[in-house]
């Protein structure tokens, strides 16, 4: 059991008030692209990183999984928000001249339990 203070947390863990946050608010954004558009912008970064694949992406530090990077070029995932900053800092790609939505982590997914059922 927490308490949450201004500060600190009380209990097991002694945390800033901004890291309890981000542990309360684990439902991050992601960006949704038109159908073929998220490829194109992973190529884009792959480009401009000057790699010669998806995967060169990842010995700039980034802190996710060969696997995951494919779902993300195949479409068969959205990018989270965090990654894609990520991505346009590091490759130098201005957000505003991409043509993009963010959606909740959850968008697309099927309602279960009783809601479902009807």
């Amino acid at each position: 059991m927490f308490i949450i203070t201004n500060r600190i947390v009380v209990g097991f863990l002694k945390v800033s008030c901004f890291m309890v946050t981000e542990l309360i608010t684990f439902m991050e954004q992601r960006v949704l692209f038109n159908k073929g558009r998220q490829r194109a912008f992973l190529d884009l970064v792959v480009k401009k990183l000057n790699c010669v694949s998806v995967r060169g992406i990842l010995q700039f530090g980034f802190d996710i999984s060969y696997d995951c990077l494919k779902n993300y070029y195949c479409e068969r995932r959205l990018i989270p928000i965090g990654f894609f900053e990520s991505l346009c800092y590091v490759a130098r790609i201005d957000k505003r001249k991409l043509k993009f939505k963010t959606v909740d982590e959850n968008w697309g997914q099927v309602k279960g339990g009783r809601i479902g059922k009807r």
